[in-house]
């Protein structure tokens, strides 16, 4: 704007009079006045918008002074329209119509000396009503022009404030529904985990007092067991507490696995030698499965660096879930079907692996509890293993989702070529 206000000005100082000394320098004092406006009126709160407006009227009253032989003829006389548009965009509308008759009063001033040497006719009263009627039509035009701009942009300012705070609103209850959500999880957790070593720890209890009831506290010179004592139910009973502390302490290995950070080692891995890992190891906890294994991996599959430890793991765990739940099936209907290939996902570049197979599925409100810590169908399941193939992934970058069609179970791993 300030461009276009110095090229305006050289414009005018370029037409007729042109050798006219003070109106070359007025036109400079304006111009000068125009770039250092915005400087004024923010430097001074009170005094800034009537100085500005006087300043220009002054300049603008002077100038007409100097382009006509008779001021109030001279053809300047639009340059009134520059202080009168300041004062439509820095007033409301009373201030308008205060300051362009204000203005209208400057150039008025140079009909008294006008007037002592000629005489105002009809049609130059009537010129001279239409030039100031044209001062308050257009200071009332850019002055709506103006207030409707400012009402469009309190609203829109009201706008963005009520939503900032309807914004600061949904990140709190968001906050709070992550909290409330996290202490659900882990009530949930707490109260799985308590049930799953309460079990094993009843069993070493009953197993213990009955042990003990068969047993005599051992004197002098006689033997520890009583003559009426059953040695194999001493043995059965000594079993029952060996086999469920171990259950108690491989239910505390994979609770730890699951809650501790994990601590990826990337490297390049082949996929097709990864998956065919994870598949022997699952045919090797089920090896009278019925289950036929088919591999489909694209030829162009890609390395991506990951931790082959973690994620071999993670695909033995899903290919053993699938061999378990196939484990009834006959011989020529339980399929475990694996494809592999190159894909990208969220402008990411990473591969796609699917593990579906044609046992019963999941039942569908059963879908969104499965990844969930200690969810489990299985009698003997503890319920940590999708959790923990869930986390795996997710420290990888990458996604874990159960595909809703199929007749069986289909689960999709996405995993990024890279961090």
């Amino acid at each position: 704007m300030d461009l276009l206000w110095l090229i305006f000005l050289a414009g005018l100082a370029a037409l007729p009079p042109i050798g006219e000394i003070h109106k070359q320098l007025i036109l400079l004092g304006l111009a000068l006045f125009q770039l250092f406006e915005g400087r004024l009126l923010a430097g001074s709160v009170r005094w800034g918008r009537p100085l500005a407006v006087v300043i220009k009227i002054a300049l603008a009253t002077l100038l007409i002074a100097h382009t006509g032989q008779v001021a109030i003829n001279s053809s300047y006389y639009p340059i009134f329209y520059v202080p009168v548009v300041t004062a439509a965009m820095l007033y409301g509308p009373w201030g308008t119509l205060g300051w362009t008759a204000t203005a209208s009063a400057a150039y008025c001033s140079y009909l008294w000396p006008a007037l002592r040497q000629y005489s105002l006719n009809p049609a130059a009263l009537e010129e001279l009503a239409l030039r100031l009627f044209f001062f308050f039509l257009l200071a009332m035009i850019i002055n709506r022009f103006v207030m409707e701009t400012r009402r469009q942009r309190d609203l829109y300012r009201q706008t963005a404030e009520s939503l900032a705070g309807a914004n600061r609103q949904l990140q709190q209850a968001q906050a709070e529904t992550r909290r409330a959500e996290r202490l659900a999880a882990l009530g949930q957790l707490s109260a799985g985990l308590a049930h799953e070593i309460r079990n094993p720890l009843a069993v070493i209890k009953g197993s213990a007092e009955m042990l003990q009831q068969s047993l005599q506290p051992a004197a002098a010179g006689t033997p520890a067991v009583a003559p009426d004592a059953n040695p194999a139910v001493a043995h059965e009973l000594a079993g029952y507490i060996s086999s469920e502390v171990n259950r108690v302490n491989l239910l505390v290995a994979r609770f730890l696995d699951f809650a501790r950070p994990l601590r990826l080692q990337r490297s390049p891995v082949g996929l097709a030698e990864l998956l065919d890992r994870a598949l022997a190891d699952a045919q090797e906890r089920w090896p009278a499965s019925p289950v036929r294994v088919e591999r489909d991996y694209a030829p162009d599959l890609p390395a991506p660096a990951l931790d082959a430890t973690l994620c071999e793991r993670a695909f033995a765990n899903l290919a053993a879930n699938a061999f378990e739940a196939m484990a009834e099936l006959p011989p020529g209907a339980a399929r475990l079907t694996v494809r592999a290939a190159a894909a990208a996902e969220g402008g990411r570049a990473g591969v796609h692996i699917a593990f579906a197979d044609t046992g019963p599925g999941v039942r569908p409100e059963l879908r969104e509890q499965i990844f969930n810590p200690f969810f489990t169908t299985k009698p003997s399941g503890v319920g940590l293993g999708l959790a923990i193939v869930a986390k795996i992934v997710d420290q990888h970058g990458g996604r874990l989702r159960l595909c809703e069609d199929g007749p069986g179970a289909c689960f999709e791993v996405f995993l990024p070529l890279s961090a």
